[in-house]
């Protein structure tokens, strides 16, 4: 199936507009589901110079630009600015390397004129290291000024179907972009791609949307029942909740996108990734009660589906299971990396010849 067919009949996101800074949280954070904010940062410098030309945009960039390389990924014509995995899935279809941001600007204007361009596209980078000035010239009211932008520069490409965990504001500069998504429920109808081999970072869906195969992935009909569109012109921006799967197509030959990512959970409570990694080593291969058990285990104390599960106990008595202080913290990691270390000595001694 088509890109054109399935977009047929897909529901839109909710379109707020002018939602004042203290009205953010309540308005759209709490929808917990993506929210397009129509024309909110229009009156940006950077939108400006884009509606005046690309040639205006690009300069005002190469204007700030402190000469550092950026992260740039570059693929063939025959791709048409589908980044994916080579057909074997050992490779990909697409290379990057660290090149000048002018130069690397400089080569997108060139690929303008040309009927079956190569695909370029700068990526994720911070713009307090690059570009300084754009920052204090582009703010978002919703957010901590603490949290810095990250910009993204390219063609017509496609940015396969993944999610972050992160909450995140995306900016839409220049061109229009069509962002399809799914909630994090619908992950066992999204083929997952591998962990450790990925196209940037988080894993992606395996199903191409320019072209479905239902037959090798039949669940994604499910998929498709829940997902939603958004449609970003120059200006706009969408709020994307944490965990939200989402597809992004640039629909012009020049796009930029500047988003803003920030994850409220302090970060001395270490990585929900490396808890899951550490589930699938201890928990995954259990037999089936033991790992039924468990499940009701996390249910019960990490995802408190049945509310506070030590609500009964004086709180002095509570322990690991309360309320972490700092201190409280510290013991935890000791007694987690006690218990990794007892791991591995205990495998060590079994490689270990009689």
């Amino acid at each position: 199936m088509s890109q054109a067919a399935i977009d047929q009949g897909l529901p839109h996101v909710t379109v707020l507009e002018g939602v004042p800074p203290e009205e953010f949280n309540r308005q759209v954070r709490m929808a917990g589901r993506p929210v397009l904010l129509r024309n909110l940062v229009s009156d940006w410098p950077i939108v400006g110079a884009a509606q005046s030309s690309v040639a205006s945009a690009v300069g005002y960039l190469q204007q700030l630009d402190n000469g550092k390389p950026v992260h740039t990924v570059f693929g063939a014509p025959e791709i048409q600015g589908r980044f994916f995995y080579s057909d074997d899935l050992s490779g990909l279809n697409f290379h990057k390397r660290e090149v000048p941001l002018s130069a690397a600007l400089s080569g997108l204007l060139s690929q303008l004129s040309v009927a079956t361009p190569g695909s370029i596209y700068i990526q994720s980078i911070p713009v307090d290291e690059h570009i300084p000035g754009f920052e204090q010239a582009h703010t978002l009211p919703y957010l901590d000024p603490a949290i810095t932008p990250r910009i993204w520069i390219g063609n017509q490409i496609t940015v396969q179907t993944h999610f972050d965990l992160y909450e995140n504001i995306a900016c839409l500069a220049a061109g229009r972009r069509r962002f399809t998504f799914f909630p994090p429920d619908q992950i066992a109808n999204l083929y997952a791609g591998p962990f450790e081999h990925t196209l940037s970072g988080p894993p992606v869906s395996m199903v191409r949307l320019e072209d479905i195969d239902f037959e090798a992935y039949p669940r994604f009909r499910d998929a498709m029942a829940h997902a939603i569109i958004a449609d970003l012109e120059p200006g706009d921006a969408v709020y994307i909740p944490y965990g939200w799967w989402h597809h992004v197509q640039s629909l012009e030959r020049f796009n930029i996108l500047v988003n803003y990512w920030w994850n409220d959970a302090p970060g001395v409570q270490g990585s929900p990734f490396d808890a899951m990694l550490h589930g699938l080593l201890a928990i995954r291969d259990l037999p089936a009660d033991a790992r039924k058990a468990w499940k009701h285990l996390f249910d019960q104390y990490v995802f408190l589906e049945n509310g506070d599960p030590v609500a009964h106990l004086p709180a002095e008595t509570r322990g690991a299971l309360g309320q972490h202080s700092e201190a409280q913290r510290q013991m935890l990691w000791q007694m987690l990396s006690q218990s990794v270390g007892h791991t591995a000595a205990a495998q060590a001694r079994k490689r270990q010849p009689d």
